[in-house]
């Protein structure tokens, strides 16, 4: 059996996935990796065309009864949030009524921005790593960003407006629901509890193992240092990765149901 799994080329998911992909964790079945950016992944769940797939929780109302989470996988935790970035200091409600830049309109992140400053000016639509340009050369106001973003805006001279991660702890007092790992649900039962376990074994072996998913996490993310990288990882691969608990399937209850109200 040959399973098609989306996911992101980004570090935490090359990292977590590597050993899956590359059949270092027992599988009764072998994955083709289909690589593509967060909010396409969203996109394409509609369709349900992937038997597994990266989706963000902000994306998941939509996919309806064609997936359901797994508890392994998932980028989840404290301190992972978006950001929202401008030229010059600014209050979110500000920046958020001005043009902003966004990386999708089924991410968390733009559920996030949704709930924290609902009166919204005109929303621009970018794939995340064209952002910061955008706000840098003055073609919006400010931008929303996520991924390895948050690490390098600083070097494009913009400021932090607002940490939506720091707005929905203090919210919620939960932890920050990014994107989970979802099987399709026409599976048979026993292929997804294989796929959690295998994706589980998976994040549990790139821990024990830091270093052997190298060679794929620069292949994967060219652009990027290896101090990005291993930036990147140490945020967004935890706990959760492994098993996403019981406070995080609380959060993303809780997420959900703010969407749902606001929708």
């Amino acid at each position: 059996m040959r399973l098609r799994f989306g996911f992101t080329p980004c570090p935490n998911d090359a990292f977590a996935f590597h050993a899956l992909v590359h059949g270092l964790v027992p599988a009764p079945f072998e994955v083709a990796p289909v690589l593509c950016d967060i909010e396409e992944l969203n996109r394409r769940s509609a369709g349900a065309e992937l038997q597994l797939t990266k989706l963000s929780f902000g994306a998941a109302a939509s996919a309806g009864d064609g997936y359901r989470l797994l508890r392994s996988g998932a980028a989840l935790g404290r301190g992972v949030g978006p950001l929202v970035v401008a030229r010059e200091p600014a209050t979110l409600e500000e920046a958020a009524a001005g043009r902003i830049a966004v990386p999708g309109r089924e991410t968390t992140a733009f559920l996030l921005l949704r709930l924290a400053a609902p009166a919204l000016g005109e929303v621009v639509e970018l794939r995340y790593d064209r952002i910061l340009a955008a706000v840098v050369a003055g073609e919006v106001d400010a931008g929303l960003i996520i991924h390895e973003s948050r690490f390098t805006y600083r070097e494009h001279g913009l400021v932090s407006v607002a940490d939506l991660g720091e707005w929905w702890e203090g919210e919620s007092e939960l932890p920050v629901p990014l994107a989970g790992i979802f099987a399709r649900s026409d599976l048979d039962a026993e292929v997804v509890d294989a796929a959690e376990s295998a994706i589980r074994a998976s994040v549990e072996y790139a821990f024990a193992h830091p270093e052997a998913s190298r060679g794929y996490v620069r292949a994967l993310a060219q652009e990027l240092s290896d101090e990005v990288c291993a930036a990147h990882i140490a945020l967004y691969v935890n706990e959760h990765s492994i098993d996403i608990g019981d406070e995080g399937l609380l959060a993303v209850e809780r997420l959900m149901g703010r969407a749902a109200a606001a929708a």
